[in-house]
């Protein structure tokens, strides 16, 4: 099991990206942070972004704060721009945006508008590492933060490779693999920069869903491991179970999608622990959880951010005790469902605050405390 980073029983965080202050207009469009900051305003208000939401998660209660990825641009819809902060600092990418390769010549349908937004990139050469940054963009967040700090670590390698045009690298598998190092190099220099938690965000384990070949979840796999190799961290794998702008795109055509994929990643190296969104279908499928591996522990998704609806926090328990008929207390952190950027600010804290309520809800019961 791994180190944990608070003492506290069902710690609580929260999981993507949080809506950006109103104030906050500026795009890195592409530029390095260490090039784009040299525009003091731009730098300024990067800064005071990521305070603010670190204060706003602190205010609301929560245990292990982000940045809220703050980082990311917001010039392509769904989170497109997740991926395309990746693209534009690894060489090997086109920078144009083209339309998204699994939908070319298709006819006109929501999933064909929703990734030709979300865009196609060509890889025309080798990969190789540009300036990242994500090393100075968590002492950013860390100056900020007064309780620890979850890591993302940006759209994983099988995520970057399922939205690509193959003129260098033959396949998804192949651009994967020459994306692992640049990855496992990434988190090294977190971990050198003080980071104690990192999330992988690869979203690539639904890969073989669309590409209907199970042979696909060896090699994914196997790049994680790679990634995660001497990284000395705890390390969560988040499983997006997909929001774009409130909608759904995965578990409509996917209900029983956890079920599917999560047994062939369970006992993956390097991961001690699977970041699930469950609260958009109600924990429906969380009794599942009973198979999870004793050396792994999860951080489970019981707010609905899909919905500008505020949850109580007796709504937010009746959620956690359901994880809690499936895993032990000790090997659960409670956190959001995935991509609250849509909401209103407003919205975004005052669900983390039933979050937060609905924990200590939890503790006291455990605890026998009334």
């Amino acid at each position: 099991m791994a180190t944990k980073i608070v003492d506290t029983l069902l710690p609580t965080t929260m999981v993507g990206s949080y809506p950006r202050p109103q104030w906050f207009k500026h795009q890195l469009l592409g530029r390095d942070i260490r090039v784009a900051f040299k525009e003091v305003q731009h730098e300024e208000a990067y800064d005071d972004a990521v305070a603010t939401v670190i204060r706003d998660q602190e205010e609301a209660g929560l245990d292990i704060v982000t940045d809220g990825n703050m980082w990311y641009d917001d010039y392509v819809g769904v989170i497109g721009s997740f991926c395309w902060y990746m693209y534009e600092r690894i060489g090997g990418f086109e920078h144009a945006r083209e339309p998204h390769p699994s939908y070319v010549n298709a006819d006109a349908s929501l999933g064909k508008d929703i990734l030709d937004d979300w865009g196609g990139v060509i890889n025309s050469g080798p990969v190789s590492r540009g300036p990242i940054r994500l090393a100075d963009l968590f002492k950013i967040a860390r100056k900020h933060a007064k309780v620890p700090i979850k890591v993302s670590v940006g759209a994983g390698p099988a995520n970057l490779a399922w939205h690509v045009y193959f003129k260098h690298y033959k396949n998804a598998k192949e651009l994967s693999f020459a994306l692992a190092p640049i990855f496992n190099a990434e988190m090294k220099d977190l971990v050198a920069a003080g980071a104690k938690y990192l999330q992988f965000e690869d979203l690539g384990a639904w890969l073989p869903l669309f590409t209907n070949d199970k042979n696909d979840y060896k090699w994914i796999r196997e790049v994680v491991e790679q990634c995660c190799d001497g990284v000395k961290a705890k390390i969560g794998w988040h499983f997006c179970f997909g929001n774009a702008w409130g909608n759904d795109i995965l578990s409509a055509n996917y209900p029983e999608g956890y079920q599917t994929v999560l047994p062939y990643f369970l006992d993956t190296k390097g991961i001690d622990e699977f970041v699930l969104d469950y609260a958009n279908r109600d924990m429906a499928g969380i009794e599942f959880l009973k198979n999870l591996p004793k050396d792994k522990s999860v951080q489970i998704g019981v707010l609905d951010i899909r919905t500008n609806a505020i949850e109580t926090p007796p709504q937010v328990v009746a959620r956690v005790k359901k994880v809690l008929a499936a895993v032990p207390p000790d090997r659960v952190t409670l956190s959001t469902d995935c991509g609250m950027k849509p909401l209103a600010r407003m919205v975004a804290k005052l669900k983390l605050r039933a979050l937060a309520d609905a924990a200590k809800i939890v503790r006291g019961e455990l605890m026998g405390v009334k």
